[in-house]
């Protein structure tokens, strides 16, 4: 039997769950905003309520370790193949998404992710266990909790 291909695309909506409190994150979520998207994304801070409302079921400290993307069908992609699926997403960077998910690529996408994480480990504030409310740090140098 002969597959058809659908005309819709496998996913139309993507949210991204990032962690507000980290530096690189903020940057790269203002970044991801400023493309041309060819499937929208919904940036949405990984601790706040409307993650916990939109997707209740998530691992909350998972979403605030590592990068987590879901799809509106309800994938859902962490670490290194969340980064890749958000390139998917874009106009200017899918055909580099594509290349990240080959033998050639897929290495070179791990470590991008591995660098990004050692980066966001000495520049975010951590909150403790995963059931704890997450904030961030006091700019005037106190204690968030």
């Amino acid at each position: 039997m002969a597959r058809t291909r659908s005309a819709e695309p496998p996913v139309g909506r993507l949210t991204v769950l990032y962690d507000d409190r980290c530096p690189l994150c903020v940057h790269l979520r203002q970044w991801l905003g400023r493309q041309r998207q060819l499937v929208p994304l919904d940036l949405v801070p990984a601790g706040s309520q409307e993650a916990r409302q939109r997707f209740p079921g998530l691992d909350r400290g998972g979403t605030l370790d590592e990068i987590t993307v879901v799809g509106d069908g309800g994938q859902v992609y962490r670490g290194t193949s969340a980064w890749i699926v958000c390139l998917w997403a874009l106009a200017e960077h899918r055909p580099k998404a594509h290349w990240l998910t080959t033998p050639a690529g897929r290495p070179f996408a791990r470590a991008t992710v591995l660098a990004a994480a050692t980066f966001r480990s000495v520049t975010t504030e951590r909150c403790g266990s995963a059931g704890a409310a997450c904030r961030p740090p006091d700019p005037a140098g106190g204690s968030p909790g």
